[in-house]
């Protein structure tokens, strides 16, 4: 799994988009692994990292394009001003994050298991969309109290709302449409 992460993930972005340090992508997409489920600052990523904002940007969408990474933006109904907000970065395959912060270990001995579960569903829930020809914006919405949707989807005027949650138990996220 590390090989594929290191070697194939980054065939197509060095060899197709011009991109010239493979360094750097790793570095970027080791800082959004570790930033799985949570909101992310590009400018932070850039800084800590060493590049500036606009690279970051570029190379997101790279990454977007080779459908290895996937971003969810912000809920608001004041369109201006989810468009300055954080998003969330996720990953269509967990095993590719998980080689890049070199964690392989069971579940049951992670600390990151709610938030691979995130990853999970939401990557899972856009292939099945995809697959079912389902079209939908998607999002997720947090208040200031720190509350959570983690999945929001806007279809046809009206928008359904899923939280997954991992239990050992009982593997259903929730699925409620919202008024």
């Amino acid at each position: 799994m590390q090989e594929l992460a290191t070697s194939s993930l980054y065939k197509d972005i060095l060899e197709f988009q011009e991109v010239k340090n493979s360094t750097v992508i790793h570095r970027l997409l080791k800082a959004l692994a570790l930033q799985v489920g949570s909101e992310v600052s590009l400018h932070e990523i850039g800084t800590m990292i060493g590049i500036d904002l606009r690279t970051v940007e570029r190379y997101i969408n790279l990454l977007e394009k080779s459908y290895v990474v996937y971003r969810l933006p912000p809920y608001y109904t004041n369109k201006r001003k989810e468009i300055s907000k954080k998003q969330k970065v996720f990953f269509y395959d967990n095993g590719i994050r998980n080689a890049l912060v070199n964690n392989l270990k069971p579940l049951e001995l992670r600390t990151d298991t709610g938030q691979l579960f995130e990853n999970f569903f939401v990557s899972e829930r856009l292939k099945f969309r995809s697959y079912n020809k389902i079209f939908a914006e998607t999002y997720f919405w947090r208040d200031y109290n720190g509350s959570e949707i983690d999945l929001i989807e806007e279809r046809n005027g009206q928008l359904f709302g899923f939280e997954a949650k991992w239990s050992k138990n009982k593997l259903s996220p929730i699925n409620q449409k919202c008024h």
